[in-house]
C-alpha cells in the first residue's frame, strides 16, 4: 500500500486536463480502485480500504472524480453539526451575524469533508480547487435537508489550500499547533 523513500512517486504531470471531460460518480461496491495514487498513504488506504465499508454503513458518501477511465481524484462527505457553545465567542458571533436574528440557533447543520485527494499525475493542476465548487454547488442546488456551512478537518498541511482556494475560515486558534484544524464555509458565500 504505502511507498518507500525511493518509491515515492514524483510530482510530475501525468496530461493537462481538460475540465469539460471530467465526470463525478458516486462509488459503487463492485467500482475498481487500486489505480488511484494520491501522495498521501492514509487517504490512498482510506479509498482503497474503507470508503465502500463507510457508504454500506452510511456513514459518508464517496464521489470519485474521472477523466475518461481514470480515477484522478475522489472526495467523502458526511453531516456535520456547528455547535456555537462549543467555538470560540469570536467565531459565534462571526457565525450569528450573517444569520437574521429570528433564525439564529445554537447549533447549524453542515456537511463535512471526510476525506479529499487528488491523483499524483494530476496534481498542482486545480482539480482540488474544482472540487471544491462542485461540492458547494451539489449542496447548494440538491440541498434536500438544509445545510449552511462546509466543515472540514483539514491536515495542517492543507489549510491553506482551504483557506485561499476555498475561503474556509478557522474555528479557532487553539488548535494552531496541530496535525489537523478544525474550518469551515458558508455556503452563502459561495459563487
Amino acid at each position: 500500500m504505502g511507498y518507500s523513500q525511493k518509491q515515492q512517486p514524483q510530482l510530475q504531470l501525468f496530461q493537462m486536463i481538460d475540465y469539460t471531460k471530467l465526470k463525478f460518480v458516486r462509488l459503487e461496491p463492485d467500482t475498481p480502485l487500486d489505480s488511484f495514487r494520491s501522495i498521501d498513504d492514509d487517504l490512498n488506504a482510506f479509498l482503497i480500504e474503507e470508503a465502500k465499508d463507510y457508504q454500506q454503513e452510511l456513514l459518508s458518501v464517496t464521489y470519485l472524480l474521472y477523466y475518461g477511465e481514470q480515477i484522478v481524484a475522489y472526495f467523502s462527505l458526511l453531516n456535520d453539526v456547528i455547535r456555537l457553545e462549543d467555538t470560540e465567542k469570536r467565531t459565534r458571533n462571526r457565525i450569528n451575524r450573517r444569520i437574521p436574528f429570528s433564525k439564529q440557533r445554537h447549533h447549524y447543520a453542515a456537511a463535512k469533508i471526510g476525506r479529499l485527494a487528488v491523483d499524483y499525475r494530476y496534481a498542482c493542476q486545480g482539480i482540488g480547487e474544482f472540487i471544491l465548487n462542485n461540492i458547494c454547488m451539489m449542496l447548494l442546488n440538491e440541498n434536500k435537508l438544509g445545510c449552511r456551512f462546509l466543515t472540514v478537518d483539514a491536515l495542517s498541511s492543507a489549510t491553506g489550500f482551504y483557506e485561499s482556494k476555498g475561503g474556509f475560515r478557522f474555528f479557532t486558534e487553539q488548535d494552531a499547533a496541530d496535525d489537523t484544524r478544525l474550518m469551515y464555509f458558508d455556503l452563502k458565500d459561495f459563487g
